[in-house]
């Protein structure tokens, strides 16, 4: 890679956040001239400070405001199926120290060497989100890669989410290698869950609560759960499976809630478990105005802040489950919050959150926090990949 272009930083630019470990370049960090922007997006360049000095090798698409990805610091670097292999053996090393079942996020991004992919594994199927221009163009070596790991029997590249727009990729869904028309069971913390990678949210299945899942479990043991935003019922059948007597599940999605139903089913918890069609809030609403109560609810919705734009209305979208969750909660019982938001950090989330406990009436303790999985590490100069929140609180 001795003939690559180059790109540099403006003069009034400092590249030391680069030099330290930060992975992205701006657009308006580096000289964008009528050549430069004619360069193929995936191309990879080397990128320089303004007098000329090596800062590394990066993933270009000037029609991104992430116009670079830094690949590796060293810009002789060759970006090939050998290289990728790299990558995901030493996170298939860490998974598998921690996970008995084949099941997990394989592949975290930046945090996992591999800039702006996803990859998550279901046993011997693999669902590939190629989010970054570069990785679009290098599918056919990231198959190979893995293919020479693990042999898998699906490959399917996912194309949905706001990121692959933002990198000016098309948005379509392909089998690269197998089909399934199928959920898929997946086993964790006890329970079966069944994960469909096609027609599913994101890849199919949310592997970033499984830890939250677990401590949720110990809390429900010998009593009963609301799953409120319950998707495939992630925390419903791990309380299940942990020794809860009942757990309803609330969500808006029908397809999703026949998968929590096929979960329960195949984890032999179909007379503990019930579901409850429509809006959480609409429902929330009408338990509360029927007298009921649990002894652990949960609280567990899609993005209410995804930008700064949304922040304000999605902090109120926040107080108001909280509130409404509380009252739901028996006295001495637990109430689990949880924000996937990116532009509403902890500090905000919680905020609102008890804000709502007390519009509630209701006064507790803040027993435990979560975040995201361990294999959904976090690149340690990505703050805004530290995504996932959770409050989990006892109520007087």
């Amino acid at each position: 890679m001795t003939d690559i272009p180059t790109l540099r930083f403006r003069p009034n630019k400092s590249p030391a956040r680069v030099m330290f470990g930060f992975p992205w370049i701006y657009s308006d960090d580096v000289v964008l001239d009528r050549r430069t922007k004619k360069i193929p997006a995936g191309t990879f360049m080397k990128v320089q400070t303004n007098d000329k000095q090596d800062l590394g090798l990066i993933a270009f698409n000037g029609e991104s405001k992430i116009t670079g990805r830094v690949m590796d610091l060293k810009v002789d670097t060759v970006i090939d199926t050998a290289w990728i292999v790299s990558k995901l053996r030493v996170a298939a090393e860490l998974r598998d120290q921690l996970y008995d079942t084949p099941f997990y996020r394989l592949i975290h991004a930046e945090a996992d060497g591999l800039p702006g992919v996803i990859i998550d594994r279901f046993g011997d199927a693999f669902v590939v989100q190629p989010n970054a221009a570069w990785a679009e163009r290098m599918m056919p070596e990231i198959t190979d890669a893995l293919e020479q790991i693990f042999s898998p029997k699906i490959i399917l590249k996912n194309a949905a989410g706001r990121a692959r727009a933002l990198e000016g990729l098309d948005l379509e869904n392909v089998f690269i290698k197998g089909s399934s028309d199928k959920p898929i069971p997946v086993l964790m913390n006890g329970a079966t869950y069944m994960a469909d990678i096609t027609g599913g949210q994101k890849t199919g299945l949310f592997f970033d609560q499984r830890e939250n899942h677990a401590f949720a479990s110990k809390l429900a043991k010998g009593g009963s759960m609301l799953d409120v935003f319950s998707h495939v019922g992630g925390f419903s059948l791990a309380a299940l499976a942990g020794g809860a007597v009942s757990a309803l599940a609330i969500d808006s999605s029908q397809p999703a809630l026949n998968l929590a139903i096929a979960g329960a089913e195949a984890s032999g918890f179909s007379n503990a478990f019930s579901t409850l069609k429509g809006d959480a809030f609409d429902a929330m609403s009408k338990l509360a105005e029927e007298g009921e109560t649990y002894q652990v609810v949960v609280c567990d919705p899609p993005a209410f802040a995804p930008s700064k734009p949304t922040l304000d209305r999605g902090l109120r979208a926040y107080e108001k489950a909280a509130k409404m969750a509380a009252k739901l909660v028996k006295p001495g019982g637990y109430l689990v919050l949880c924000s996937c938001s990116h532009a509403a950090d902890m500090a905000k989330f919680r905020k609102s959150s008890l804000v709502g406990m007390g519009k509630a009436g209701r006064k507790g303790q803040i027993i435990h926090t979560g975040a995201a999985g361990v294999d959904h590490p976090v690149h340690p100069h990505l703050a805004e990949s530290s995504y996932l929140k959770s409050i989990f609180l006892r109520l007087d």
